[in-house]
């Protein structure tokens, strides 16, 4: 059984930092590509960071030199490292696990508000 559990979200004030962890389960997980995604009230889900089984990432424009992708193989686990948060970064952060198909964590909430 396949499973994709994110962490690491909550309420910070604008300016401020959190890293968000996606721990993967049931996948072979250094063969998948990875992806973040965020889903803001009213809005359609969108793709913040992705990167690829060889390392390479790619970023939407709004979070680049802000937001920091990464994976660590041994530990099945993919991480977003969110500094210099702003409101507009409000949203329900989701990770994505790709290779012949896809899958999606359950979400977790990030809230940038003073």
């Amino acid at each position: 059984q396949v499973q994709l559990v994110e962490s690491g979200g909550g309420l910070v004030q604008p300016g401020g930092s959190l890293r968000l962890s996606c721990a993967a389960s049931g996948i072979s997980f250094s063969l998948y590509a990875m992806g973040w995604y965020r889903q803001a009230p009213g809005q359609q889900r969108e793709l913040v960071a992705r990167i690829t089984r060889g390392g390479s990432t790619n970023y939407a424009d709004s979070v680049k030199g802000r937001f920091t992708i990464s994976r660590d193989n041994a530990k099945n686990t993919m991480y977003l490292q969110m500094n210099s948060l702003k409101p507009e970064d409000t949203a329900v952060y989701y990770c994505q696990a790709t290779c012949t198909q896809a899958y999606w964590g359950q979400g977790t909430q990030v809230t940038v508000s003073s």
